[in-house]
């Protein structure tokens, strides 16, 4: 068992209010691919009790029911323990959820979403519980599912990104960020792009730095929130015994102008959900600018500014994005000791569809590759360009995958 220590959930249990008995909640699952649906599911679950526990299922098990998981069982683990509103984290739990397992961690109930996960045999994980009472269930989130993001990969269509477009005013505003005519402060008010997650309730801690907390500021796109991204806040926020630690993230047009392709995968408001939910995170600014100005830096009180070790692209005009926090002495970067990274992880997820299709039958890979996706394989080179026949030539590629 995992315990957590850091953030809204974690450390010592509890009593509940009045004194009485703590309410333990459980919660289990594979937790794949992350996203800020399992997250809220996560905070729902919460919100009924007062110690929210996690069971996590393993590699063979999920293979077993569901096929191969993209991600390692190691890898879930971390990424469920850096969600804010866990208290303990529970490796290789038992597909199917039962009283024995309930009892075994002195939870009164387990919840679940409202939909259906049957075992390899078409048997509800939970017809145990549910019949003892010791069942909870909870809203799914809509408009977002691991299915529907691996869709987006797939695609490699901008049609997930933010539907508002930047008019010349808007656009000019936000590239010239801070440097409002007549002394106005950028930072009042709550247009689009300058709002923080105080306006995100549900997700938010609505707590401001407080005095002896060290400010520490990081940017990026943070897309596809992985165990990458969890590495290096965990190490940002081990810089500070106080730590505050605020993260900006850009606009879906920035993150498309420098990482190009159909990037950012996750939109700006989808991606605000995923940072919010991480443990290691305090605040979060909705559509920051690329490059770190001095009036951020001043309005948030800004003690330490960090960056990973991924390349720093320059702005537009060419411009270093930390020129300011550089001349400041207040700029760092961090070695998180892990090399994924967004691309490699859409690579995986892609190659993990392909293999699970192929798995199935070439009707099925047919359906799921893309043209752009060809270049994962060898090319063609027999008569005819029939799909069924590309695959049957390249069974051995496939299967390798």
């Amino acid at each position: 068992m995992i315990r957590n220590g850091h953030g809204e959930a974690g450390g010592a249990e509890r009593p509940g209010p009045g004194g009485r008995r703590a309410v333990r909640v459980w919660c289990d699952g594979c937790y794949d691919m992350v996203h800020y649906g399992h997250s809220n599911q996560l905070r729902q679950a919460r919100a009924m009790g007062d110690h929210l526990i996690v069971g996590v299922h393993t590699d063979e098990e999920i293979a077993k029911h569901k096929g191969p998981p993209v991600f390692t069982q190691e890898e879930r683990y971390k990424m469920v323990q850096a969600i804010k509103w866990v208290d303990e984290v529970v490796p290789a739990a038992p597909y199917v959820t039962t009283l024995e397992t309930l009892d075994k961690y002195s939870c009164d109930f387990c919840v679940h979403g409202n939909d259906i996960t049957l075992t390899v045999d078409g048997r509800d994980t939970y017809e145990e519980v549910k019949q003892a009472g010791r069942y909870r269930e909870c809203k799914r989130t809509q408009g977002v599912s691991t299915t529907d993001l691996v869709g987006r990969m797939l695609l490699v269509t901008k049609a997930h990104h933010s539907s508002q477009e930047m008019s010349s005013e808007y656009r000019e505003y936000a590239d010239s960020f801070g440097k409002c005519p007549g002394g106005r402060n950028p930072w009042t008010g709550v247009s689009q792009f300058l709002q923080t997650s105080q306006k995100i309730i549900q997700f938010a801690s609505g707590k401001e730095p407080q005095p002896g907390e060290t400010v520490i500021y990081v940017a990026g796109a943070f897309d596809l929130f992985h165990i990458g991204h969890v590495d290096f806040l965990e190490k940002v926020h081990g810089l500070a015994e106080r730590p505050y630690v605020i993260a900006g993230l850009h606009f879906d047009q920035e993150v498309n102008h420098y990482k190009g392709k159909n990037y950012p995968i996750m939109n700006l408001h989808e991606r605000t959900l995923s940072v919010l939910a991480c443990r290691y995170v305090s605040e979060v600014v909705i559509g920051a600018p690329y490059s770190v100005t001095a009036e951020l830096l001043d309005h948030f009180k800004v003690d330490l500014v960090c960056h990973g070790k991924t390349e720093i692209v320059p702005d537009k005009d060419g411009s270093d994005p930390y020129e300011e926090p550089k001349r400041r002495g207040i700029f760092c970067q961090i070695d998180s000791g892990n090399d994924l990274t967004t691309d490699l992880i859409v690579q995986r997820i892609i190659k993990n569809s392909l293999k699970r299709s192929y798995l199935q039958g070439p009707e099925y890979l047919l359906l799921a590759l893309h043209p752009t996706q060809l270049e994962m394989l060898p090319p063609w080179r027999g008569p005819g360009t029939e799909m069924t026949r590309y695959t049957a030539c390249h069974q051995e590629k496939l299967a390798s995958l």
